[in-house]
Parts: C-alpha cells; sequence; structure tokens
C-alpha cells in the first residue's frame, strides 16, 4: 500500500475529493485509498453532504434522470438512487410521526 501519511490524506481529500482521484495520483486503487481512510479513522469527504443530496432528490423530483444526476456529480448510478431513495425514507418517516 501507498505511503500516505494521515496528515498528507486530510490534504489530499480536501484538494481532490474522492478517492479515485487520490488513488489517481498514486497509482493505486480507491480501495487502497478507502483502506488508508478506514485505518486513520477518516470519514469521506463526501459521504454526507446534505446540500448537493438536497440537490440531487430536487433535481430528480423535477425530472432529471438518475443517470444525468450521475454523471454531473460524479457519483454511481446506484450511489445517486440511495441518496434519493435515502431522502424519501426520511420525508415517510417524518408524515408517519405527524400522523401520531
Amino acid at each position: 500500500m501507498a505511503r500516505i501519511s494521515k496528515a498528507q490524506l486530510l490534504k489530499l481529500q480536501k484538494k481532490f475529493k474522492t478517492d479515485a482521484a487520490i488513488g489517481e495520483q498514486f497509482g493505486i486503487t480507491r480501495q487502497a485509498v478507502h483502506q488508508l481512510r478506514k485505518k486513520y479513522g477518516i470519514e469521506s469527504s463526501l459521504a454526507k453532504n446534505p446540500e448537493r443530496n438536497a440537490e440531487i432528490v430536487r433535481l430528480y423530483d423535477n425530472g432529471t434522470s438518475g443517470t444525468a444526476l450521475a454523471k454531473k456529480y460524479k457519483l454511481s448510478i446506484s450511489q445517486t438512487y440511495r441518496i434519493i431513495n435515502e431522502a424519501k425514507k426520511v420525508v415517510k418517516k417524518s408524515a408517519k410521526k405527524k400522523k401520531k
């Protein structure tokens, strides 16, 4: 595995955002970068991005396809739909609480 310190990885994460982009710089896979992040206890910079996720849901609700959103935000199609479905689960839970 590449010899990247925790401090270096944090700086790289701010600059390149994704594990794949960091891996490309060091000639390693995104999975290797992911393992390093887990080893150092660093969360993904993209994992919980509420502004981006809210925008994805809004655009999807307004008719933009999941595939187009995935390309726009450089996410996999499955990740895009996961964001959309998780947001809808939260809305359903909120509605159930209000009925009680």
